[in-house]
């Protein structure tokens, strides 16, 4: 099937993130806490579409009020009532009153951008270096890089992805994450020159790395000091790790929330939270934010059964119990069999590290072993789990539909392959600790 995909899609997949090595997973079709591959192989799913299905596959409430919303139309670039609805609940669960949607988490982080810019009349922007905010021109700078290429670690370079020209590089200025002093200079050396900051308040897409206390507490009083605004990126942790995402985990209030993923409940949805102050540029017609398929009636009708059928605040508590019972039993795995490893839960979200040095930002964690993490997840994907295919850059998301069973699956796969890396020979230890994988 790759072969012939091959010959009209470049790569064989209609993202490159659905590549994986050595060949792309085809799935026929997905139930509950589980996916079948075209061949008819079942798997226990941790991927769930890279966290955007924690309420599962063809969820009961969600396929309903997609079928209902189906047979009385599907597009109309007009606004259906399902709207207030789903903008009233995230204002609840975020604690920023005003709301409008996009279809992505790409799109979100763009309007962030655009919204702090416009509300400030400054153009330059602050990211974490080596963090993923969306695939557009503003925060594609110093991602997925080596450390050759990363420069100083007091003044980072801020290097375009592709695509993007040096002159737009240059309006974003890089700090690294977990990192106070270097926010602070950057902010004092910039001094009224700078719009916003944006990040995520849990630095994901390098496995896991949470802030350290007083981080984000810090990183708020700062920008507020200097009069810089602040963009949370909750894609991937919004309705995730907390049933208000990492800015009620943590207790940090933003400017703006972007959201995607869990909102759609598997379908594609993205939205924007902000201040009434930030948001009024939309209202008085200063920032255009627009989209065909904005708030769309079936992105909607998902998105409202997602938050009051399915992802109430009760089941986050159930989440972390047999979250805390993978972490727990793979770390203990993991160490009786003498590997070094640590990890982070938190929701719906789990992520086990195969070193002993926590990474506290991204340089750090680039010297993580990369062949061990794609190791582990041929094992797991042999052994009927299915894991995201990009090692130790990614986490696992569990959903309301996984139980203790599924839980047991990986943790025996873990065994397993903890025996396995333990009965390596020095020689073959070392070619997996280098990345060979890479």
């Amino acid at each position: 099937m790759h072969k012939t995909a091959l010959r009209h899609i470049p790569g064989g997949v209609a993202s490159s993130w659905a590549s994986s090595r050595p060949t792309p997973v085809w799935v026929e079709y997905g139930k509950g806490a589980h996916v079948w591959d075209v061949d008819g192989n079942k798997y226990v799913d941790f991927h769930a579409g890279y966290g955007a299905n924690v309420v599962g596959h063809a969820n009961p409430a969600v396929v309903a009020a997609v079928q209902s919303r189906v047979t009385l139309g599907t597009h109309f670039a007009q606004p259906t009532p399902d709207v207030i609805v789903v903008a009233e609940a995230l204002a609840d669960r975020f604690g920023l009153p005003q709301w409008r949607f996009c279809n992505s988490g790409s799109e979100a982080t763009m309007d962030a951008v655009h919204l702090m810019r416009v509300a400030s009349g400054r153009d330059l922007i602050i990211k974490i270096e080596g963090s993923y905010n969306g695939h557009h021109d503003s925060v594609l700078v110093s991602i997925f890089r080596s450390t050759s290429e990363l420069g100083p670690e007091n003044d980072p370079w801020r290097v375009p992805g592709a695509g993007v020209p040096q002159a737009i590089a240059d309006l974003v200025r890089i700090v690294p994450y977990n990192d106070l002093v270097a926010l602070e200079k950057l902010l004092v050396e910039f001094k009224n020159q700078i719009a916003g900051m944006i990040l995520e308040p849990m630095m994901m897409n390098a496995g896991i790395i949470a802030p350290l206390d007083g981080y984000l507490q810090g990183l708020r009083e700062l920008t507020r000091k200097h009069g810089v605004l602040l963009a949370f990126d909750e894609v991937k942790t919004g309705l995730v790790v907390h049933h208000g995402g990492a800015t009620k985990l943590y207790g940090v209030q933003p400017d703006i929330v972007c959201l995607a993923k869990a909102l759609g409940g598997g379908v594609p949805c993205g939205a924007i939270g902000g201040t009434a102050e930030v948001m009024s540029v939309i209202s008085d017609g200063r920032y255009s934010q627009v989209g065909t398929f904005n708030g769309n009636p079936l992105t909607m009708a998902a998105a409202k059964a997602v938050l009051v059928d399915v992802l109430k605040p009760s089941v986050y508590a159930e989440a972390n119990e047999l979250g805390a019972y993978i972490l727990n039993n793979a770390l203990d795995t993991l160490h009786r069999h003498g590997q070094p490893a640590y990890g982070f839960q938190a929701g719906f979200k789990v992520c086990v590290v195969f070193s002993d040095q926590r990474a506290k930002n991204y340089r750090e964690f680039l010297n993580i072993s990369t062949g061990v993490s794609h190791l582990h997840f041929l094992k797991q994907f042999n052994g009927g789990i299915f894991l995201p295919p990009w090692g130790k850059s990614e986490s696992l998301t569990l959903s309301v539909a996984h139980t203790k069973g599924d839980a047991d699956i990986y943790i025996e796969n873990l065994v397993d392959f903890g025996q396995m890396l333990g009965s390596m020979g020095e020689r073959d230890s070392k070619v997996f600790a280098v990345g060979s994988f890479n």
